[in-house]
């Protein structure tokens, strides 16, 4: 059925996510709501020394859980994490990939890709020599491995991409799966991102820059977006997908459908390589573009996942650029929520995570809270659903995605409605 546009009209069908929160959708879910935070000491390294001494790690994760044993140590850490997604969006969706490959794509994004596999191989080789790197290093370091191994664990035989665009990524991985869609090149899309950057050289990098929170004292206190006491960011992993599908081919099948994905909306700051847009206005471009795909007024939103990293200036920055997107009268009637205080920054992996939160705001009518919301700051006046969950009557969710280098997107997310 032709919608918005006279274009094909793209639904979720399938969801699946590990995190720092839960290695799965519902228990990721129920840790949010209830406030708690997926920080703790660093445990894949020894950080004594760093700057900063704890993350928002995955917890009990085992690999071997998806991926057959062997493979599984072939494999870097954030592909393990994405094939564990997919496996479980794929069960979620009900659908028989062996059936109709040829239909079936992945678009799967990173921010950076194996950082352990780097690392191991660079230690490999200044420890003992040239003849002794892993054969499967390349592999399992390239970005794009997230995705390919999706492909093949799945049997996904349509278009195949990975997008490497910093923090923004996931989103972009998203909106691509809709265009793919739309444009008739697939029936389903398996879209989202993963990222695995809890590694000696990813802590001293983030660190090094002072993007980090150096809360070392109270690690679960650190990721505070909007609060006026944020200091940085608090690295995270996870891996999160959705199942795009053509409303048609669910209905067909009978497919258990969470939410319509709308519109899609993406720019560049061309400002900056780390710090956001002054202005707000490229980043509100962005909004601005996927309210125009999706066919909706800014009265229509119910509620904006932020991206919210819990920076000084992204999160000032951000609070601007609603304002300028939406207008500032209403942008102070929009619930807004940053869920980075739960689950970290998990960089490529982020907007894939949040898309999934966003879903669930719509299909079952809670707001997810801004945990560790403490103190107001006057540059950030919105309303942050501080510290509880709420009820809501969410009918259009917004999430935002924002990157190094000036990579904006945003997406339109709606209750599903015949």
């Amino acid at each position: 059925m032709a919608g918005q546009n006279g274009r094909r009209r793209v639904v979720i069908t399938g969801l699946g996510a590990v995190t720092p929160l839960g290695n799965d959708v519902e228990t990721t879910w129920e840790g949010l709501l209830a406030g708690r935070s997926g920080a703790g000491p660093i445990t894949q390294f020894d950080a004594t020394g760093y700057f900063v001494h704890f993350a928002c790690e995955l917890k009990d994760f085992d690999p071997t859980v998806w991926i057959e044993r062997k493979q599984a140590r072939r494999i870097d850490r954030f592909a393990q994490m994405i094939i564990a997604a997919a496996r479980q969006a794929e069960a979620d969706s009900g659908l028989d990939i062996a059936r109709e490959g040829e239909r079936v794509g992945a678009s799967v994004a990173t921010g950076i890709g194996g950082l352990r596999s780097y690392q191991d191989c660079y230690d490999t080789l200044l420890a003992r020599g040239p003849d002794r790197v892993n054969p499967f290093s390349i592999p399992a370091i390239i970005p794009n491995m997230g995705a390919a191994w999706v492909s093949m664990e799945l049997g996904t035989r349509g278009p195949l991409s990975s997008q490497c665009t910093a923090c923004a990524a996931s989103n972009m991985a998203i909106g691509d799966g809709l265009d793919a869609i739309r444009l008739g090149r697939a029936d389903v899309m398996f879209c989202g991102g993963t990222e695995a950057p809890v590694t000696e050289v990813g802590i001293a990098g983030f660190g090094a820059m002072r993007a980090l929170s150096r809360r070392n004292d109270a690690p679960e206190r650190a990721s505070r977006p909007f609060d006026s006491g944020r200091d940085g960011f608090v690295m995270g992993e996870a891996g999160a997908i959705v199942v795009l599908e053509e409303l048609e081919h669910a209905r067909e099948r009978g497919a258990r459908i969470y939410a319509e994905l709308l519109g899609y909306g993406v720019s560049s700051d061309a400002t900056h390589i780390t710090e956001p847009d002054p202005t707000g206005t490229n980043p509100a471009r962005a909004m601005t573009m996927a309210f125009g795909d999706a066919g909706i007024g800014p009265s229509e939103i119910d509620y904006i996942n932020a991206h919210g990293t819990s920076t000084p200036l992204g999160d000032a920055s951000e609070t601007r650029v609603i304002k300028i997107a939406v207008g500032e009268e209403t942008a102070r009637k929009i619930p807004v929520s940053s869920t980075k205080g739960s689950t970290g920054h998990c960089l490529g992996a982020a907007g894939a995570v949040e898309a999934i939160f966003t879903i669930l705001a719509v299909d079952r009518g809670v707001l997810p809270p801004t945990i560790n919301y403490e103190s107001p700051d006057p540059e950030c006046d919105l309303d942050y659903v501080p510290n509880e969950p709420r009820e809501a009557d969410v009918r259009v969710g917004v999430s935002n995605s924002f990157g190094f280098g000036g990579h904006n997107a945003s997406i339109v997310l709606r209750r599903f409605e015949d």
